[in-house]
């Protein structure tokens, strides 16, 4: 259930809610049409499912389709994905040519109806083809880690990127050279939703008790879909080499994406790598778990994310919302949400982790101002309402390019 509108301006004041309703009716009679390739699992779908029952709220015609393809064609999309993150992964010519025809399948079957068409990552991005036919803008909304993908799969996707209105990134390292404009649009968290609202102590005992945790010792937690990119046997690393100091506990846990054919896989790893230490909870939770996922942050001691590569990292900024010292790798989009030693810790490596993890767990009064600043820089930057904002000013730049301030040519 998604909250009225107005109902955030307890947390950010009403004058963000009257521009927003400003804004939404300056897009009377224009369809918004949001496209992606999975209604499940991952962030995008998340941002999408709050974001575009607000934006109905706000009087515009916001619609969310979603491709359909078969475990190959995801095969190749993880292949492309992983690429773009700069893994050494060979694709080849065939394998292409599948991913053209399955998006070729999907814009014949679609009703390609919006007057914006808002393109979100590589699985759809061959639906620009048909611009010619029928007209209307177009927007390729990139949510991946730009900062050093395969020069090959680069260029294949540029291809189809500069056929776009514009692009846009959730960082300002992912800007690309490209002939297009490009936009900064950083992801955000729903502090009104289940998984970000405020939660009674009961709940969270509730849930401590259901997966067999005990709230009377510390606790280490990274909530990520179950991917290599998200390093969770680094995380048991760490765990591992902190608990011959402090007598510690381990949370794994997240869910997959119906797109990400690796994740029964890097679940296998992570189970055998957890073993039989008890004080390891490894936690496959479906999407409808977000009470569950937002009970285990707020019982958290410390939150990781020791991400390889990240587009944006959204459990940063519900770990921080929730007031809790967060330490993460300084890559991708991450570094946006984290001043070093201010509002969290960015890490580089295991042993820079384990110092930090020592020293929070070791310094409780420490560890909780970074969590009162961090939740305050969350609250400034990285909630739904200003991603709202920022989608509307660039839906309204599609048809007044001089009016709006924000775009570039990189």
């Amino acid at each position: 259930m998604v909250a009225d509108i107005r109902e955030y301006s307890s947390i950010v004041g009403q004058a963000v809610i009257d521009e927003l309703f400003y804004l939404g009716d300056k897009l009377k009679g224009k369809i918004v049409q949001n496209i992606n390739s999975t209604a499940v699992g991952g962030g995008v779908a998340e941002i999408l499912s709050r974001m575009v029952p607000l934006l109905k709220q706000l009087g515009v015609d916001a619609r969310w389709d979603v491709i359909k393809g078969n475990e190959k064609f995801f095969t190749i999309t993880k292949k492309i994905h992983n690429a773009l993150h700069g893994v050494d992964i060979p694709i080849s010519l065939d394998e292409l040519l599948y991913f053209q025809e399955v998006n070729r399948q999907n814009a014949d079957e679609m009703d390609l109806c919006g007057d914006v068409m808002f393109i979100h990552d590589p699985q759809p991005i061959v639906l620009i083809e048909r611009r010619e036919a029928i007209g209307k803008k177009w927007a390729w909304r990139c949510h991946v880690d730009f900062t050093t993908p395969k020069e090959g799969v680069m260029a294949f996707l540029k291809s189809y990127i500069e056929r776009y209105d514009c692009a846009v990134f959730s960082a300002p390292a992912f800007a690309r050279k490209l002939s297009i404009p490009q936009a900064l649009i950083s992801p955000s968290i729903d502090p009104l939703s289940d998984k970000n609202k405020e939660l009674p102590q009961e709940t969270i005992n509730s849930v401590l008790d259901q997966f067999g945790i005990d709230k009377m010792r510390p606790i280490v937690t990274q909530i990520s879909r179950f991917d290599y990119l998200k390093d969770p046997i680094g995380v048991i690393e760490v765990y591992k080499r902190v608990k011959r100091h402090i007598d510690c506990q381990l949370v794994l846990a997240g869910g997959g994406a119906t797109d990400d054919p690796e994740g029964a896989k890097v679940l296998e790893d992570v189970r055998n790598a957890a073993a039989d230490d008890p004080d390891i909870h490894v936690l496959l939770l479906p999407p409808a778990k977000d009470i569950e996922i937002n009970a285990l942050q707020r019982a958290s001691s410390v939150i990781l994310q020791k991400s390889l590569k990240e587009g944006f990292g959204l459990t940063v900024a519900e770990g921080l919302w929730k007031a809790k010292p967060v330490i993460a790798s300084a890559v991708g989009g991450i570094p946006l949400q984290i001043a070093h030693k201010y509002s969290g810790i960015l890490t580089y490596s295991i042993d820079g982790t384990v110092h930090y993890l020592k020293q929070l767990l070791n310094e409780p009064e420490y560890a909780k101002k970074l969590g009162i600043n961090g939740r305050e820089h969350i609250k400034n930057n990285f909630l739904i309402t200003r991603h709202i904002r920022d989608y509307l000013l660039l839906f309204l730049s599609l048809y007044h390019e001089d009016d709006i301030v924000g775009f570039n040519k990189a």
